[in-house]
């Protein structure tokens, strides 16, 4: 059998939702397939009852991923196509699918994508926030400690930062915000394309007290979404590098005269203008 007569893996976006999002090649697909491998076979078979078709179906989840690649990639070799689905969104973006992919492509697969829904996009398209760059994080830590930890590490960044969150953490992580990035512009997307998709926009500390009044605002799926640091000036990068160097050469043991000569070749400027702020540093020890 020639790579020409082999099947593809089709990539496919399914609703978030409203399941009046699903493309019409996204629907074709579906029922030309051989094989649905699916996140759960159960969401999946009411979509495809919607759809009115009923192609056989195989879980593939984060536990079983690895151990389905063979069985899949024998399908493929056999000339059979297979379609990927998550239960929701685009499969890989925070879904299983990325080792079958992964595997796949370097066995020679073909691996095709059918785009559509994702949660993230759909956010960032309609909260107001900076897009030309962003960071997608997926989701944050479960306990408190790594999730403050990951948020003190972007603290720095200043493009928009995207998490997901689930309903029960969604409190616990806007409280880690509000006392790791202080008062910046927070957006969430809850129910995304549903019914009662909401989009709540203030600082962290204003998103808690909101759901505090209404807590049904805190029912659903989380799209969260943070204004990203605002840049240094450069007048005040200039002098946050300049106090970090003469504070480690004093930390050495270099004397204040020694340490002004050495910041003066290094950053330019008058000795006796570094002379004065390594002394003060000093004597602020």
């Amino acid at each position: 059998m020639s790579d020409a007569d082999e099947g593809v893996l089709y990539v496919v976006a399914t609703p978030i939702g409203n399941l009046d999002d699903l493309s019409p090649r996204a629907a074709r697909v579906l029922g030309e397939v051989a094989l649905v491998a699916a996140e759960d076979t159960r969401h999946t078979a009411r979509l495809l009852r919607h759809l009115g078709i009923a192609p056989a179906m195989l879980s593939l989840h984060e536990h079983n991923e690895a151990a389905r690649v063979d069985r899949l990639d024998a399908r493929l070799v056999a000339g059979e196509s297979v379609a990927l689905v998550s239960d929701a969104g685009t499969p890989l973006i925070s879904d299983p699918g990325f080792v079958l992919v992964r595997e796949l492509r370097a066995r020679g697969r073909r691996v095709v994508p059918v785009p559509g829904a994702c949660a993230l996009v759909a956010a960032l398209s309609a909260a107001g926030l900076p897009t030309d760059r962003f960071l997608f994080s997926g989701f944050l830590p479960a306990k408190g400690g790594a999730r403050r930890a990951r948020l003190e590490a972007l603290a720095e960044r200043d493009e928009t930062l995207v998490f997901y969150e689930s309903p029960h953490r969604i409190r616990d992580t806007l409280a880690d915000l509000a006392a790791t990035l202080g008062g910046r512009r927070v957006v969430l997307a809850r129910e995304l394309t549903k019914t009662f998709e909401t989009f709540l926009d203030g600082s962290a500390e204003a998103l808690l007290a909101r759901l505090a009044e209404d807590p049904d605002q805190a029912r659903g799926e989380f799209v969260v979404m943070v204004a990203g640091a605002a840049p240094r000036q450069a007048g005040e990068a200039a002098a946050i590098e300049a106090e970090a160097l003469l504070a480690a050469l004093l930390a050495e043991g270099v004397g204040v005269k020694q340490a002004a000569a050495v910041a003066a070749r290094t950053l330019g400027g008058a000795k006796k203008t570094w002379y004065a702020r390594a002394q003060a540093l000093k004597d602020g020890d």
